[in-house]
């Protein structure tokens, strides 16, 4: 055997055990994540021990136990599975942004795009009654919409200085501060009661979730994966920067244009429907790189995992501080994604890319 062959055999070596390694961390991220979901289904106000919940998931929706059924299928299943899908869609987004701007704080909750959710649930709590929709329709509707306008508002703001990171960067904190200046302003103006509509809708909870809304979401995040897979190349290629990654073919600004969409898609179903969870699209891919590298192939499913491992977490961890009251998800993510951003700072190196 030539030196030449040699080496490339050595290579084919270490490429297939790092491929094993990558695709271990994935598996036991995701053992991890079925058992979350085992533990979030068994917790609840009126309990339920593991048992059960393994016997009632056997036995199908129309078990003999019809208290526990109902219980199961009809209440906590929903908040589950919607769980584990905003977790994804907010991982798979953040990754995304990350990316694209090249900057490690960027996140859908960062840029704008959930507090723009949070001001259109709010004019369609604080209006929606002149509207002949019902409220479980208007709402997710409205925010969905004006997540979507503040995805175009960056957009277009970027494009008037070209869409280099920097300048989409910018766009997106003034997005936020306007959003947020305008959630405030309905705020101010909302009665008691349609102001503890609004407070609550921006806290992020599971609880209204059902399979409605379970069924849309899954469905928004089926048809964009496709589109995340097909670029996966293409992402982990910008990591190398925006001149490198244009000398070796790639269109960059095409792959900005693409990726802003299906982040604006995928925040828009992941909270128009629980409302705003923060610091969970932030986290989630700095997880992921951690565990396996920049490769998007890998990297995509990780922070998909991730993303759903950190707010089924929240959720569980929600009902065993107050069973009978169960505190939002979006205020646990808040306060514990505080303590991982500061991890994730103190883990970065000075010459380290971001």
């Amino acid at each position: 055997m030539t030196d030449a062959a040699l080496q490339l055999d050595i290579l084919r070596s270490h490429y297939r055990r790092e491929v094993f390694i990558r695709l271990s961390a994935l598996g036991v991220a995701v053992a991890g994540l079925v058992f979350l979901m085992l533990v979030d289904l068994a917790k609840g106000p009126s309990g339920m021990p593991l048992g059960d919940v393994w016997a009632t998931l056997l036995a199908g929706p129309h078990s003999g136990d019809q208290m526990a059924t109902t219980i199961l299928w009809q209440l906590r299943m929903p908040q589950t599975i919607m769980g584990v899908l905003v977790g994804a869609c907010l991982g798979i987004g953040g990754l995304q942004m990350q990316t694209i701007l090249c900057n490690p704080l960027a996140s859908p909750f960062t840029l704008g795009f959930s507090a723009a959710a949070g001001f259109g649930a709010a004019l369609a709590i604080m209006f929606g009654s002149f509207l002949p929709l019902p409220g479980f329709v208007l709402v997710p509707a409205s925010a969905f919409f004006m997540t979507l306008l503040a995805c175009a508002l960056v957009y277009f703001v970027a494009a008037l200085r070209g869409t280099t990171p920097e300048i989409l960067v910018l766009a997106g904190i003034a997005v936020l501060f306007l959003f947020q200046s305008l959630q405030s302003l309905l705020q101010f103006m909302a009665s008691p009661e349609v102001l503890q509509q609004i407070v609550f809708w921006l806290f992020g909870s599971l609880l209204k979730a059902s399979w409605t809304t379970v069924s849309v979401t899954a469905v928004i995040l089926a048809v964009c994966l496709p589109f995340v897979i097909r670029d996966s190349w293409r992402l982990t290629l910008l990591r190398l920067g925006d001149v490198n990654a244009s000398s070796l073919g790639l269109s960059v600004d095409c792959l900005r244009r693409r990726s802003f969409v299906l982040v604006s898609l995928l925040t828009a179903a992941a909270v128009c429907f629980v409302g705003t969870i923060g610091f969970v699209g932030l986290i989630a891919p700095h997880v992921a790189r951690a565990a396996v590298g920049e490769d998007h192939r890998f990297a995509v499913p990780m922070a998909a995992t991730a993303g759903a491992i950190i707010l089924l977490g929240a959720s569980v961890f929600a009902k065993l501080i107050s069973p009978a009251a169960v505190i939002p998800v979006g205020i646990i993510t808040a306060i514990a994604g505080i303590p991982m951003l500061i991890v994730v700072i103190a883990r970065r190196g000075k010459g380290e890319r971001p």
